[in-house]
């Protein structure tokens, strides 16, 4: 049977164009042009609908042979790609209906900096500390990713210490500065994510990234490699701190709850929890932030298994650089950075927000 014609543009092509366009992500699907996601907006090419068999055609232009073989078996694939000079791309594939589809997130090759990110001034102190565990969370697409390469890179440039890294995929290349930075890529450089977390200690690290804790076993070797020593970053898909300690502790038996209550208290030094809209003005967006950091308060609660209460100390403990969600949505809001109906939207306590945004538009 002889192929059908081409596609009028090639993956490096398409890619390119999302770049230039300022998209964060790219989703290519059969009986559908092309697409993009510039801000929150999904924008469609001015090109001809993708058939299936175009699909697999811009696919394997940007996957190996082996990578195809993974496919064919899994029926899902992660991936990183490069365009020299352009930008990285995170890329997912996945059957619908029987065919191919893929997204794409773009990724720069430089690395942002915290300031440049607008993440909380307290931050940045997390990237100097000796030992214990720091969480980045949120859902998907509100640059966890990103916040962490950014706290890496400073470590990497300021301290003399050995990282290593364990992603599915690799997104932020970092090369050797002052410290040594070892990164692993699930599939290429080592078969799964547990086996690589399970040898992960052996590399004689001073901090370790945890792409994602996804399951016991990662979790529970991120709270042990914490708790002994080392200082360690990762990321959940949940939306608050409170949240965040209810997941890590929901994951564990009922016997063994107790323990990890324990370890969360001796090694848990912060949680940020993000989320990024739309900016008022116009184009781009802004990132509002939770911070929880340790502190006596937050140890007894967490022990105590008093999440609930967290949102008080944090309410009260503003001196102290922490700030609820709410809190960030509220100032973004009075400084006109984000509109009343996405603060609204995103807000954890839709009553007290209304209540808070009526006495700042008074004042």
């Amino acid at each position: 049977m002889s192929k059908g014609p081409s596609y009028p543009l090639s993956m490096v092509q398409i890619l390119t164009m999302a770049v230039e366009q300022k998209a964060s992500d790219v989703h290519i699907v059969p009986m559908d042009r092309p697409m993009f996601r510039v801000d929150r907006d999904m924008i469609k090419l001015d090109y001809p609908e993708l058939k299936p068999e175009n699909v697999k055609e811009l696919l394997v232009q940007i996957i190996q042979p082996y990578q195809v073989e993974m496919l064919k078996k899994d029926l899902e694939l992660d991936f990183s790609y490069a365009i020299p000079n352009v930008a990285r791309f995170r890329g997912n594939v996945m059957f619908q209906r029987g065919t191919v589809a893929m997204a794409l997130r773009i990724v720069p090759f430089e690395v942002p900096s915290l300031d440049d990110l607008g993440v909380l001034p307290g931050v940045k102190e997390l990237c100097h500390l000796p030992r214990g565990l720091v969480l980045v969370t949120g859902p998907t697409g509100s640059g966890k990713s990103t916040t962490l390469a950014a706290m890496i890179d400073i470590i990497n440039r300021e301290r003399d210490l050995n990282i290593v890294t364990v992603e599915d995929p690799i997104e932020f290349l970092h090369s050797h500065k002052k410290s040594t930075v070892k990164q692993r890529e699930v599939g290429i450089d080592t078969k799964s994510f547990a086996n690589a977390l399970r040898h992960v200690l052996r590399h004689d690290p001073d901090v370790i990234l945890i792409g994602e804790m996804r399951d016991l076993d990662s979790i529970s070797i991120a709270l042990t490699a914490a708790e002994t020593g080392h200082l360690v970053f990762s990321t959940l898909h949940t939306q608050t701190a409170p949240l965040t300690i209810n997941r890590i502790v929901d994951v564990f038996s009922e016997e063994q709850r107790d323990q990890i209550r324990q370890q969360l208290t001796g090694s848990l030094q912060a949680v940020l929890s993000q989320q990024l809209m739309p900016k008022a003005a116009g184009a781009g967006r802004v990132m509002a932030m939770e911070f929880l950091k340790s502190s006596t308060a937050v140890k007894t609660m967490i022990r105590e298994g008093k999440e609930h209460q967290l949102y008080s100390v944090m309410q009260a403990s503003h001196a102290a650089g922490m700030k609820t969600m709410d809190q960030s949505l509220l100032d973004l809001f009075s400084s006109r950075t984000i509109t009343r109906e996405e603060a609204l939207e995103k807000c954890i306590d839709k009553t007290e927000m209304e209540r808070l945004m009526q006495r700042s538009t008074v004042n």
